[in-house]
């Protein structure tokens, strides 16, 4: 399906803007579990400490500071700070790249479902085709379909949107089929925005796919200090690429929108960065701790969730299979026993059907998520006793 409009409410951030704060366990938190600044600062260097407390607050670079950009590049295998510019954000990133990329006679394709700015803002430009994530029994019970991609091709088609580890499916490509993708739009000479904010919290490090920039001269890789770091109040992103002209055509766009980032922001992203094996490694202990609790609690109830165990990041999509159907689930678990979760109306897309009856739950979170689960067994219980094993 394909279509070209004008951009539509932001549907999960109206629902959160409502539930987020309000709900008792926000077990569809897509962020891993944070840390203070206290915490944050004891992993610092001195010098890197004293360097945060006696901070000139005054106006950064818009490019980002020049060693917070080291830092990123050295995330990457083939990136210098040069190819680095640093956001208020990951949502910036995904505006201004397709801002910057597509015009009206162009057209890019985007998986369904998707996190939505990734197919409404290029919607709002021009003609998008979904491109729908296949369900099975494959790995990670998700899949990309090369041949669907294939033929979703047109012309004109400038770019192809990719998010892995994928929010909200926990899907991850085999690298054989990354490798693949890339080599299809080489050919037809398509820009690749790949969303990449989760790679690090993987659930088996060995699926941990290569950075898009790394491998594609027209990739652009997008991170964020928000997701697997577990840092989204200090709204520092980055897009990397080894095209330095579209580099500076986003930094242009930039002048209108976040001018700068915040200082004392970059200052502490650069700590959790130098930092980045130590807490990447607590985050994957937990999210690996938390879906065999997740688990445990379906199997103690077969038939009522359809559950596969993600690949990566800390949401999955699950489906529920009860009497009611998925939307009044969601709403009663709400109801009655303060538990969030987004149901898969959430995520309608302009691009084709949405699976209906499926959920987003996260398990990147320490206590709201084991509470959570408390809460939402003793509902089972009340409800669903009938599915017990």
């Amino acid at each position: 399906m394909t279509l070209s409009r004008s951009m539509r409410d932001f549907s999960l951030e109206v629902f959160f803007s409502e539930w987020e704060f309000k709900a008792k366990y926000h077990m569809t938190a897509s962020d891993m579990e944070s840390l203070s600044v206290a915490d944050l600062l004891a992993m610092a260097s001195p010098e890197d400490r004293e360097a945060y407390q006696s901070l000139w607050l005054g106006y950064t670079q818009t490019w980002g500071a020049p060693e917070l950009r080291d830092e990123i590049a050295n995330t990457y295998e083939r990136m210098t700070a040069e190819n680095i510019l640093c956001l208020a954000g990951a949502g910036e990133g995904l505006y201004m790249v397709a801002k910057t990329l597509l015009g009206k006679d162009d057209h890019a394709i985007v998986p369904t479902p998707n996190y939505q700015s990734a197919e409404t803002v290029p919607l709002s430009i021009c003609k998008v085709t979904g491109l729908p994530l296949q369900q099975g029994t494959m790995k990670g019970g998700w899949a990309l379909d090369l041949d669907a991609l294939r033929d979703a091709i047109r012309p004109n088609t400038k770019l192809l949107s990719l998010n892995f580890p994928h929010n909200p499916t926990g899907l991850i490509i085999p690298r054989a089929d990354l490798e693949a993708i890339i080599a299809i739009c080489r050919e037809h000479d398509i820009w690749i925005l790949s969303d990449e904010v989760y790679r690090g919290v993987e659930l088996d490090p060995e699926n941990r796919l290569p950075q898009v920039c790394d491998l594609y001269e027209k990739g652009i890789s997008l991170n964020v200090m928000s997701k697997a770091y577990g840092l989204p109040g200090l709204r520092i992103g980055w897009i990397a690429c080894q095209d330095k002209a579209q580099l500076e055509k986003v930094e242009r766009y930039k002048h209108y929108l976040s001018i700068c980032n915040s200082a004392p922001s970059e200052q502490l992203a650069l700590i959790a960065l130098k930092a980045r094996d130590q807490i990447l490694t607590r985050n994957r202990q937990l999210v690996a701790r938390n879906v065999t609790d997740l688990e445990q609690l379906f199997a103690d109830y077969p038939g009522l969730i359809e559950w596969t165990r993600p690949l990566g990041g800390c949401v999955a999509f699950p489906r529920f299979t009860g009497p009611e159907g998925g939307e009044a689930f969601c709403r009663k678990l709400l109801d009655e026993s303060g538990v969030l979760l987004l149901p898969s109306s959430i995520y309608a897309s302009d691009l084709g059907e949405t699976p209906a009856d499926h959920f987003r739950i996260g398990f990147g979170r320490d206590q709201v998520v084991k509470d959570g689960i408390i809460a939402m067994r003793g509902f089972f219980e009340t409800h669903y006793a009938d599915f017990r094993a």
